[in-house]
């Protein structure tokens, strides 16, 4: 009943923040995150939407580089106004990511443009297959993976560099709670070995349920929970319904089950970082800007 890893139009789900607001209360969900890549410009649309049985926990998930390899990193209840201007920052580098991989179709014999997609909006890999399919060069998005976009195939480019370490930095700096998203899907080396160091930059969390991670695999996390002192998540990953098929591929919403109970340890951390956060920045101040 709880999802804290769903994404929407505003970065590579398919879903626009009123069509998952409605399709998370018709399977049962009682809060939900919007979690888009590198981009908070799906929480407005979301709250407007979302009717009194549904709580919306606003979030994001941020690009990072570790080892170079991609590990995200999800970041629940920011201060809107400071992350702002960092993540225009992370959007203007996907742009720049996403034109350099258009660069390599190119040359490759498969032009395309990358169109203009509004404020906000943070382009990605699976903008780039629809693409694709779209002009007739691949006969799926599956297929614009397989050949040309997944990580070592010809047209992959890996994100700018903004270290996994910064991340947890920059997240920490808003009074955010960074996650750890999907931690068994990251291939740059070993979560037990890389967890110590991730802590150490103030991790806070773990995504401890997520439709690749198999029951040992919940159960290590667990473990590593209670082991650093850290918060469970979990969440369906929800992009929505393949744009090609119409159907959920990956894993529907609340096919996890999430227990709503992790919800409030994760509030009330994102209330002592911000009183954190707040105290610090008051003591910063000039002494004469506190009269």
């Amino acid at each position: 009943m709880l999802e804290l890893h769903c994404h929407t139009t505003f970065s590579d789900g398919t879903l626009t923040p009123t069509e998952l607001v409605d399709a998370a209360v018709k399977a049962g969900v009682k809060a939900l995150a919007i979690t888009d890549h590198d981009t908070v410009s799906g929480w407005d649309e979301a709250l407007n939407a979302a009717p009194a049985e549904l709580e919306i926990v606003p979030g994001l998930e941020l690009s990072t580089v570790y080892n170079e390899r991609s590990l995200h990193v999800l970041g629940f209840y920011p201060d809107r106004e400071q992350l702002i201007p960092p993540l225009a920052q992370r959007l203007e580098g996907r742009k720049r990511r996403a034109q350099a991989m258009l660069n390599k179709l190119a040359d490759l014999g498969y032009p395309l443009e990358l169109p203009d997609m509004g404020e906000g909006m943070a382009p990605g890999r699976p903008h780039i297959a629809t693409m694709m399919v779209k002009a007739g060069y691949v006969e799926s998005s599956r297929d614009a993976f397989d050949r040309f976009l997944a990580d070592d195939k010809p047209a992959f480019v890996q994100y700018e560099k903004f270290s996994t370490a910064e991340g947890i930095g920059l997240l920490r700096s808003c009074g955010a709670v960074p996650v750890w998203a999907h931690p068994y899907l990251f291939r740059g080396g070993r979560v037990e070995t890389i967890l110590p160091e991730l802590v150490d930059a103030g991790l806070m969390g773990l995504e401890v349920y997520h439709p690749s991670h198999t029951l040992y695999q919940v159960d290590k996390l667990k473990t590593l929970c209670h082991e650093y002192g850290l918060l469970m998540t979990g969440g369906s990953d929800y992009h929505g319904p393949n744009r090609e098929t119409k159907r959920d591929e990956y894993c529907g919403l609340n096919r996890l089950q999430v227990p709503l109970a992790l919800l409030e340890p994760i509030k009330m951390a994102a209330v002592r970082s911000s009183e954190a956060l707040h105290d610090k920045l008051q003591a910063a101040m000039p002494l004469g800007a506190l009269t």
